[in-house]
């Protein structure tokens, strides 16, 4: 069984730096296509945000918005980056999943016999189930907390649901299509049949997404509140 799992671990490792190697020298021609599927997903929950939050009551308790309603400060930018970091982990997750189960467990099961080929088989079969529930799972809990925010800010502070997305766009559209990077990735690879190539996608994407991530923190916490405030007929004042 050790020998079985070396042999696995050792493929899965082969699989990868040929992946890298071959992508490194057509980068853009793989980019592109994780991009655009990522893109393609943001916009879809942009606009299910916006239809959430039509549907939703606000809450009445005031909001706390820094740069806003308070001074912004570099400690702001935690939540958020501690949020998408939850959220990129899991869809990282479920890329090595699908890495999992449809590379990684045909070759396990194939050193096995009896009950033990009869366990990995099922498990590559439930590691693609896992990654089809991560998928819904991360789009609707999204669409519901984000559109409960919206559902809010919208009321508050006296603006359109409309308005608020387009408010919203320079640091949501980099921020989703990051998160949504190793989903893209698997969603290509798993219509293409390229199970063998997650790992590296995996690698690729999260390494990509987190100054995105970064930046786009940045941008709500000291550009946006400044698009609210034009656009709201609401003033808080704070000490400079």
């Amino acid at each position: 069984m050790s020998a079985a799992n070396q042999h696995v671990f050792s493929h899965g490792m082969e699989d990868t730096r040929e992946t890298l190697a071959v992508w490194s020298e057509r980068p853009w021609a793989v980019l592109r296509a994780w991009l655009a599927l990522s893109l393609a997903i943001a916009l879809a929950l942009l606009a299910a945000t916006w239809f959430v939050a039509g549907l939703l009551t606000p809450d009445l308790t005031p909001i706390h918005l820094p740069g806003f309603t308070s001074p912004a400060e570099p400690a702001d930018l935690l939540p958020i980056l501690w949020r998408n970091s939850l959220v990129l982990a899991l869809h990282a997750t479920a890329c090595v999943a699908g890495f999992i189960a449809g590379a990684s467990m045909p070759i396990a099961a194939a050193q096995r016999t009896g009950f033990s080929r009869w366990v990995h088989v099922k498990a590559g079969e439930f590691a693609i189930l896992f990654v089809c529930a991560v998928t819904l799972f991360s789009l609707c809990t999204q669409a519901l907390y984000l559109g409960f925010q919206g559902s809010t800010l919208s009321y508050q502070l006296h603006i359109s649901r409309f308005e608020l997305i387009l408010s919203v766009l320079p640091h949501a559209i980099p921020e989703l299509t990051a998160l949504f990077l190793p989903l893209a990735a698997w969603l290509i690879a798993s219509r293409r049949g390229e199970w063998n190539q997650l790992l590296a996608a995996t690698l690729i994407t999260v390494l990509l997404a987190i100054p995105t991530l970064i930046l786009s923190a940045t941008i709500e916490v000291y550009i946006w509140p400044h698009i609210l405030r034009d656009l709201s007929s609401v003033t808080y004042s704070y000490p400079s």
